[in-house]
Order: structure tokens, then C-alpha cells, then sequence
């Protein structure tokens, strides 16, 4: 516990806190931090999972077959979950609980994912995969399913609001990001069989280095320019995400017997705090923008005693059921 507070917990605290700063003093905005955003969605870490990827073998893709399964069924049913509860809150619209699912219902593995996983588990293909895998579920499964929950109510809220965008257009969309297409063309790499030459991996190395940090301290950034607003919905948000989607995944990998070490990075991953992609769509449609900030918030401070003690239930599960 020690070596993951030190190690993985402390150093995202000061990164974030030195953004979150930088933001109050005025020498950063939120207008920088989506810029950083972009850097590290769309060049680092693609290169992170991409490189990573490729260095593994076939018969570690084949073992990970479920964990990609109990990723897409834990992760997708908690955010459908997080949906339906907000839904039934009075004054809530189809648009508002389509929000919060993006945020406490989507681990935020794109920006947190290495920086966290690497320091607790190592630089390992296998840190790649889980981080790619989830990456995959929350950007190219529950980012559309969201968006089009969300167009789906505003355009019953105002006909002809969303222009009748395609229900695919999200799911292309989203494919068509590096941070979805870069693991996937990684997979298909190692799958086929072609040698990776050894002397390309420095340069994807030097832009993946700045994926962690980048993402860590522009998080810090975005904290920093938004409003918080304390409130019940808040509260739940926060409290579905760091104990509900942890703890699904932990059963499934339970029951179906996950391998322990893959088990044990997926349910930090899931413990992650909520998804920034779900405040950046917030932001853009201008829906539950305070509530879900707050929300985030409050998990990322939570995060600091929730991934530990995740870590220690996750062994102690593993050990009593014999693992």
C-alpha cells in the first residue's frame, strides 16, 4: 500500500495540484487544457498503447479474450445503470442522465490509465492491453451509446435540434479517433504476425513519455476552471463510480475466474476517477455541466483512499476464494 501511494498516488496529487494551480494564477485556461487534451488523445496516447501493444505476442492477446469481454459487459452495464438512476431523479432529462453516465459511468483510462497502472503493475504489454481495452470500451462503445442517448432526448425536447444525425454517426466518429484505431491497428499488427522492428520503438517512445504527465496536469487545469456545485446528484455520481463499477468488475472476474493479475488492473481501472470526455461533452451541449464537474471532482479526491483500498479488497477476494 505504501509502495502505491508513494508511487502511483502522491506523484498524480502534485502533478495535478501544479496544473491546478497554474490554472488559478491565470498562466493556463481551459482553452490550454484542451489543447494539452489534444496532444495527448490524439498523438501520445496513441503511441503509448500502439507501441506497447505491438510488443506483445498472440498468445497474450488469446488469454485476454476475457478480460475484454468482462470489460465491454462490467463497464457498459454500470453506465447503463448510472443512466436509468439519474433518469428517475424529478427534473432530470434523457439528456442530463445521458451526461452523467459518460462521467460516472466512463473511467477516465485515457488520461489516468498509465499513470496509475505503470507505476503499481510496471511498463508491461500487459498494462497496455488492459488501458487499451478499456480505452476502447469507454471511447468507442459508451461515448457513442451516450451521444446518442443525449441526441436522442434533445431532439425530443426540440425537433429538428440535432438536424436527425445518423445513430452510427457517433460509433464512426469515435472510431475514428487515433486513441480507438491506434490499439485496434496495434491488435491486428500482432495478430498477422509481422515482426516489429526494434529500432522504430525509440520514436514512439519519446512522445509517449509526455502521455501521463500531460494528461495529469491538464486535468489539473480543467479542475481549476470550472465551477463546483455540491448537491446530492453529485454525491451519488461520485459514490456509484468509485464503489459500483469497481465492485461489478470484481464479481464478473470472480465468478468467471479471471487471471489475478489482470483482474487486480482492471478493477483500478474501473476505480478511476470519471471520464473528462464526458465534462468536455457537457461543456459543448451546455447539460449538467456544475453537477457533473462536481461529481468529478469529488472522485478524484476520493480516488487517493478508493485505489488502495480497491488493491487490498481485490487480494483479499482473490486469496479467500483461492485465486
Amino acid at each position: 500500500m505504501q509502495h502505491v501511494i508513494l508511487y502511483a498516488i502522491v506523484p498524480i496529487i502534485v502533478v495535478m495540484l501544479a496544473g491546478f494551480f497554474s490554472g488559478k494564477a491565470g498562466i493556463f485556461n481551459g482553452e490550454d487544457a484542451k489543447k494539452f487534451n489534444k496532444v495527448v488523445l490524439d498523438y501520445a496516447l496513441p503511441a503509448a498503447l500502439f507501441i506497447s501493444i505491438v510488443q506483445s505476442s498472440r498468445e497474450m492477446l488469446a488469454a485476454d479474450i476475457k478480460l475484454s469481454l468482462i470489460s465491454l459487459v462490467g463497464i457498459m452495464a454500470c453506465f447503463m445503470i448510472v443512466y436509468f438512476v439519474f433518469r428517475m431523479f424529478k427534473g432530470n432529462t434523457g439528456a442530463d442522465a445521458a451526461i452523467s453516465a459518460l462521467i460516472s459511468g466512463s473511467p477516465t483510462i485515457g488520461f489516468l490509465g498509465f499513470a496509475v497502472l505503470e507505476p503499481i503493475f510496471g511498463t508491461t504489454p500487459a498494462v497496455a492491453l488492459v488501458v487499451a481495452i478499456v480505452g476502447i470500451v469507454v471511447n468507442a462503445v459508451g461515448i457513442p451509446v451516450g451521444l446518442s442517448l443525449m441526441n436522442a432526448s434533445l431532439e425530443k425536447q426540440k425537433p429538428g435540434s440535432t438536424k436527425g444525425e445518423s445513430a452510427w454517426k457517433p460509433v464512426i466518429n469515435a472510431l475514428e479517433q487515433p486513441v480507438a484505431w491506434a490499439p485496434i491497428l496495434a491488435v491486428v499488427w500482432v495478430v498477422v504476425g509481422i515482426p516489429w522492428p526494434a529500432w522504430l520503438s525509440p520514436s514512439f517512445d519519446l512522445i509517449k513519455g509526455a502521455n501521463a504527465s500531460l494528461a495529469v496536469f491538464s486535468a489539473g487545469i480543467t479542475l481549476s476552471s470550472v465551477k463546483i456545485q455540491l448537491n446530492w446528484q453529485a454525491v451519488l455520481g461520485s459514490i456509484l463510480k468509485m464503489v459500483m463499477m469497481p465492485a461489478v468488475i470484481l464479481l464478473l472476474g470472480l465468478i468467471f475466474k479471471m487471471d489475478v493479475l489482470n483482474l487486480k488492473m482492471l478493477v483500478v481501472a474501473a476505480a478511476l476517477p470519471p471520464a473528462f470526455s464526458g465534462i468536455i461533452i457537457a461543456d459543448e451541449y451546455d447539460t449538467y455541466v456544475a453537477t457533473g464537474t462536481t461529481s468529478l471532482t469529488l472522485s478524484v479526491i476520493l480516488f487517493v483512499g478508493f485505489c488502495p483500498l480497491w488493491l487490498w479488497i481485490t487480494d483479499l477476494c482473490t486469496h479467500t476464494t483461492g485465486f
